[in-house]
C-alpha cells in the first residue's frame, strides 16, 4: 500500500478513482472493490478494501461511514449468501434488499457486529449468548457431584434391595403404584415404543398424566402424540399393598423390571404423592432419587432443571387485569425475587450438584476474572480430569476472549436485556475469535464504545488477532489509537449529511496524517486538536453523597462539585454506572422531591408513605426493617448533603426518542407543532378551514389514503423478500394532494421534513422559537438529520444529543444535567462542537456530570472522579479525584496515566 494516499479526483461525479489505486497493481482477489455507491448519502463513490487487513473507516458524523460499511458491505454479502440457498430456506431466513450499488467485486463472506443489544429474551445471560454456560452444564453431568438437596450428603448409586428396603419403610400400610418411567418430558410420538411394549405384555400406561389401558394394538396406534410437544410415559407395573404378606421377590422384580425399562429409573406412586428411586443415584436417609445427569438438569429454559416456581426466569412478576369491551388487558405492576430458588432459576436438586464445592449458579455469579481463575485451576480425580479437560479447555478460551476484549468485570449470570450496545457487541465480538473462522470479512461499528483507553488497547489487540486468522477487518471508528494501528484507512466527509457521502482520502495512517485533504488526518498529525482550557472553573459548593454501597461500590462517600463540569471515569466496569445512575440519580430525586419542597404537609407525606408501603407488601415485596420509606428494590443511599441550591435534575442517556417510525426530531423537539401552526396560518389554509391536524401525517384528514401517512407501502412476497414501494398516490410524502397544495415559501409541509436541520435554520430563520431548536441542533453536530427522519434510524448517541437539545431550549439555572456518555459516534471535530455546549449550559448558573471515557474530554473537565481500581468486584471504590491535572500526576489512577499523555 505504498501509494494508498493517493487520490484522483473526479468533480462531476464526485468518485474516487480506481484508475490511481494500489489495487490495480495487485491480483484482483486481494481487493474488494465498491464500485458506483450510492446507498443514503453516498454519492456514486468507488472504493477498494484490501483483504486480510484492518481497515478503519472514519469521518465526521453522518459522513456515510455505516452506509458503506452496514448498508453497503454486510446487506450486499448477506443478500449474496441467502439468495444461494434453497427457495424453501429463503422464506425463513428473508432476504434484504439489494443495496443501491453498481457492482462490488471480491466480496467475502459477511459478519456484521453492531451497537444493536443482544436482546431483551429475559432467560438470555452472558453465559447462554458465549454458550459458556451450555459447556458448563455438560462439565456438570458428567463430574459433578450429586448431593442430598435436604442432608446435603453426597448421593451415590444403591441397590434395588436397599431400595425395597426404603420403599417397605416409607409406604407401610399404603396402597402403590410401581411405575417405570420411560419417557420423561422428550418431544416425539413414540408410537413405536408403545407398541413395543405392548406387544411385550404391558398394556397399563399413563400418558401426560391421563391412564391408558390398552385392549389392542390399534388403540395404542390410536393415541397419536403431537410430536412437536413434550411428553412423560410411564408404565405402570404392579400395583401392591405395602404390609407384612408383601413378599420382597414381588417387591424387588418390579424394581429391577423398571430400572431395565427405565434406565434405572423408578417411580412409586402412592395417591397424589410420587417418589422416584434411581439404581444409579439416591439418598436413602431422606429419600430422594437423583436420575443420571444430563445437560438440561442444568437448563433453567427446560422443565427438567428449571425452578417450578418462576419457571427459570428467578423473578416472580405480578400483573393486574383490568376489563375493556370485547377484550381483557393484562398490565405489568411489579416484580420480586423467587422465594423459591432465590434468583438462581434452577430447581433445588440441579443447585445440589457441585464441582470443587460451587454449584453451577455459583460459578455463573463469578466476574469473569474469578471464573477464569476458578475453571484454570479445577481440582478433580484422574478418571474425571480426562473427561473434563477438552470441555475445560474451551471454557477458559471463551473466558479469556471475554476478559481480553474488556469485560472481565461482568458475570456469566448477568442478563442480555441489562448489557448495553457496547457490551453486546463486545460479546459476540469474542464469540466470533473463539469460532476461529477465516476468509471471513467482519465488520464492526465503533467497538471502541463504553472503553477506558485501557480496555481499548486490549481490543485493538484482539483486533489484531481476528485479523491474523486470515479475516478481513473493517472497522467504523473514531478512535485515534485505534486509527494509528491499521492497516489501512478510509477518511469520509467532507462533513455530514447532504455535504458528506465522498471519499477524502485513503491510505496508511502515516499517509493519511500528510493528506492536507483529510480532517481524521489533521486529527493523526496533531495540526487539530482539542485543546485544554486556560483556566477552569472553581466549585460553587459542593454535594455529598454518603455510604454508596450498591452493586460493587465499597461503601463509599463521594463529593461533588457544584457549578463545574464533572467526568466520572475509570475503567470499564469499576462502578461509575452505579454511582451516577443507581445511587446519585435516585438519592437526589427523593431530596428533590421532598414534601417541603413540592408544597405536601408532612402528615399527607406520612400517608403517601404508609399507602405506599401497604401497596408493597401486598405485591411480595419485604419492607426494609427501620425504613418506612423504601423497599427492598430500592438504591442503598443513607443520605445525601448539599442539594439545596439545586432546583432540578435532568438526565440525558442513549435511550430512544421513539419506537415508531412516525416519531422524529421535529415531532419529539415541538417544532412540527410549531410549524403545522405556522401553515395553518396561511391565507389559503384559512379559506379552506384546515387546522393543525390537517398537516400531520398521523391524522387521517391530511394524510395519504392510501398509504396511511407511511409514504411507502410494504408487500409479502412469501418466499422472496417484501416489496417496499414508494406510494403511488403520495410518491412518498405521506400526505394526500389537497394537503400539499398549500405552500410556505414555495415549500409544502412534505417538504420540510426532507430539510436537514442546516437547511431548515436558513429557511425559517425568521421564526424565533422554531430557529432557536433548529440553531441548538446544528451546535451539537446534528446539522445533517433530516426534520422528519424516523426515531428508529437515530443511534444512540443522535438520540442522546436531541434529547440535550430539547434540554437546552427550555431549562434556565440550578438544574444539575447528567449525561452518560455523550461523545458516543462523534469525530473528534464534533466533539468540540458538543464541548462548547456543554460549557455554555454550565456557564448559565447550572452544574454538569459526565460519565465519560474519551480522553480528549476528560482532559478539558473542571474536575475528575476517577473510579477502580480495577473492574467487577476489584472496584467500586474511589480511586482519584481532583482537577485533570492532578489525577493525570496519581500512581494509582489508571486514568491518570493515559490522561497525562494528553494533557
Amino acid at each position: 500500500m505504498t501509494n494508498g494516499g493517493a487520490m484522483a479526483k473526479q468533480p462531476l461525479k464526485n468518485k474516487l478513482s480506481l484508475s490511481a489505486h494500489p489495487a490495480t497493481d495487485r491480483v484482483s482477489n486481494d481487493w474488494i472493490r465498491v464500485s458506483g455507491a450510492r446507498e443514503h448519502n453516498l454519492k456514486n463513490i468507488d472504493v477498494a478494501i484490501p483483504k486480510g487487513k484492518l481497515t478503519v473507516i472514519t469521518g465526521p458524523s453522518g459522513s456515510g461511514k455505516s452506509s458503506l460499511a452496514l448498508d453497503i458491505l454486510f446487506t450486499e454479502g448477506k443478500r449474496r449468501y441467502v439468495e444461494s440457498l434453497s427457495s424453501y430456506a429463503r422464506q425463513f431466513l428473508g432476504i434484504a434488499k439489494k443495496p443501491e450499488v453498481d457492482r462490488i467485486d471480491g466480496l467475502c463472506p459477511a459478519i456484521a457486529i453492531d451497537q444493536k443489544t443482544v436482546g431483551h429474551n429475559p432467560r438470555s445471560t452472558v453465559g447462554t449468548i458465549t454458550e459458556i454456560y451450555d459447556y458448563l452444564r455438560v462439565l456438570f453431568a458428567r463430574v459433578g457431584v450429586a448431593h442430598c438437596p435436604d442432608c446435603a450428603l453426597p448421593i451415590k448409586a444403591e441397590s434395588p434391595e436397599k431400595i425395597a428396603q426404603a420403599i417397605r419403610t416409607t409406604y407401610d400400610g399404603q396402597t402403590i403404584t410401581i411405575a417405570a418411567p420411560v419417557i420423561v418430558a422428550k418431544k416425539g410420538e413414540f408410537t413405536q415404543l408403545l407398541l413395543t411394549l405392548y406387544n411385550s405384555g404391558y398394556y397399563r400406561f399413563r400418558i401426560d398424566g391421563v391412564i391408558h389401558r390398552f385392549r389392542s394394538a390399534d388403540e395404542v396406534k390410536a393415541i397419536k402424540l403431537a410430536k412437536t410437544y413434550q411428553h412423560s410415559i410411564d408404565l405402570l407395573m404392579d400395583q401392591v399393598e405395602v404390609n407384612n404378606e408383601l413378599t420382597p421377590a414381588r417387591l424387588l422384580e418390579s424394581i429391577e423390571t423398571s430400572f431395565k425399562l427405565a434406565s434405572g429409573l423408578c417411580k412409586v406412586i402412592a395417591g397424589d404423592k410420587e417418589q422416584l428411586f434411581s439404581s444409579n443415584r439416591m439418598c436413602l436417609n431422606c429419600g430422594h432419587a437423583f436420575p443420571e445427569l444430563e445437560p438440561r438438569f442444568f437448563s433453567f429454559n427446560s422443565p427438567i432443571g428449571a425452578c417450578p416456581e418462576c419457571n427459570g426466569l428467578g423473578m416472580v412478576f405480578t400483573y393486574s387485569n383490568s376489563w375493556y369491551p370485547q377484550q381483557e388487558e393484562y398490565e405489568f405492576e411489579s416484580e420480586r425475587t423467587c422465594t423459591d430458588c432465590q434468583g438462581a432459576r434452577l430447581n433445588k436438586r440441579a443447585l445440589s450438584v457441585f464441582i470443587n464445592k460451587k454449584n453451577i449458579y455459583q460459578i455463573g455469579e463469578l466476574s469473569i476474572t474469578d471464573a477464569l481463575k476458578f475453571c484454570s485451576s479445577l481440582k478433580l480425580d484422574e478418571q474425571d480430569r480426562t473427561i473434563a479437560e477438552p470441555i475445560v479447555k474451551e471454557v477458559v478460551a471463551r473466558l479469556t476472549f471475554l476478559q481480553d476484549v474488556g469485560l472481565s468485570y461482568l458475570s456469566l449470570n448477568r442478563t442480555a436485556r441489562t448489557l448495553s450496545g457496547g457490551e453486546g457487541q463486545r460479546i459476540r465480538l469474542a464469540t466470533q475469535i473463539g469460532s476461529a473462522l477465516s476468509g471471513v470479512l467482519y465488520i464492526l461499528d465503533e467497538p471502541s464504545i463504553g472503553l477506558h483507553q485501557r480496555d481499548n488497547d486490549r481490543l485493538i489487540n484482539t483486533l489484531k488477532t481476528l485479523r491474523d486468522q486470515g479475516n478481513t477487518v473493517v472497522v467504523v471508528e473514531h478512535d485515534v489509537d485505534t486509527m494509528r494501528v491499521a492497516d489501512y484507512i478510509i477518511d469520509m466527509g467532507p462533513a455530514a449529511g447532504i455535504h458528506g457521502g465522498t471519499i477524502t482520502a485513503t491510505g496508511t495512517p502515516e499517509q493519511l496524517a500528510k493528506n492536507k485533504d483529510s480532517l481524521s488526518g489533521a486529527y493523526l498529525a496533531g495540526t487539530k486538536f482539542i485543546a485544554v482550557p486556560d483556566k477552569i472553573r472553581k466549585p460553587q459548593g459542593w454535594l455529598k453523597l454518603n455510604h454508596a454501597k450498591k452493586n460493587n461500590l465499597k461503601d463509599i462517600t463521594v463529593s461533588f462539585p457544584l457549578g463545574v463540569i464533572t467526568g466520572v471515569c475509570g475503567v470499564s466496569g469499576s462502578g461509575k454506572s452505579t454511582l451516577i445512575m443507581e445511587e446519585l440519580v435516585p438519592a437526589l430525586t427523593k431530596e428533590l422531591n421532598r414534601p417541603k419542597r413540592r408544597g405536601v404537609s408532612e402528615a399527607q407525606a406520612a400517608n403517601l408513605a404508609i399507602a405506599f408501603v401497604q401497596k408493597q407488601i401486598a405485591q411480595g415485596v419485604r419492607v426494609l426493617a427501620g425504613q418506612p420509606d423504601s423497599v427492598e428494590s430500592t438504591p442503598i443511599v443513607q443520605d445525601l448533603e448539599g442539594a439545596d441550591s439545586l432546583e432540578a435534575m435532568v438526565v440525558i442517556d442513549q435511550s430512544p426518542i421513539g419506537r415508531t417510525p412516525r416519531s422524529n426530531p421535529a415531532t419529539y423537539l415541538g417544532i412540527f407543532n410549531e410549524i403545522r401552526d405556522l401553515y395553518t396560518q396561511l391565507p389559503e389554509s384559512k379559506a379552506r378551514g384546515y387546522k393543525a391536524g390537517r398537516f400531520s401525517f398521523n391524522v387521517a384528514e391530511g394524510r395519504c389514503f392510501e398509504c396511511a401517512g407511511e409514504g411507502t407501502i410494504k408487500v409479502s412476497m412469501q418466499f422472496l423478500p417484501d416489496v417496499v414501494m414508494i406510494c403511488k398516490s403520495c410518491k412518498g410524502q405521506r400526505y394526500n394532494s389537497e394537503t400539499l397544495n398549500i405552500r410556505y415559501k414555495n415549500k409544502n409541509i412534505a417538504h420540510i421534513l426532507e430539510m436537514t436541520a442546516l437547511e431548515a435554520l436558513t429557511f425559517f430563520e425568521a421564526h424565533k422559537n422554531i430557529a432557536k431548536r433548529l440553531r441548538l441542533m446544528c451546535e451539537v453536530g446534528l446539522d445533517y438529520i433530516k426534520l422528519g427522519q424516523t426515531s428508529t434510524t437515530l443511534s444512540g448517541g443522535e438520540a442522546q444529543r436531541i434529547k440535550l437539545v430539547d434540554e437546552l431550549a427550555k431549562r434556565g439555572s440550578k438544574t444539575m444535567y447528567i449525561l452518560d456518555e455523550p461523545t458516543t459516534g462523534l469525530h473528534s471535530s464534533d466533539i468540540e462542537k458538543l464541548l462548547k455546549v456543554l460549557n455554555r449550559l454550565v456557564d448559565k448558573g447550572n452544574s454538569m456530570i459526565v460519565i465519560e471515557h474519551n480522553l480528549d474530554v476528560l482532559k478539558t473537565m473542571d474536575y475528575l472522579i476517577d473510579m477502580g481500581p480495577e473492574g467487577g468486584d476489584g472496584g467500586g471504590q474511589l480511586v482519584a479525584n481532583g482537577t485533570p491535572k492532578e489525577v493525570a500526576v496519581n500512581p494509582k489512577s489508571h486514568t491518570g496515566r493515559y490522561l497525562a499523555r494528553a494533557q
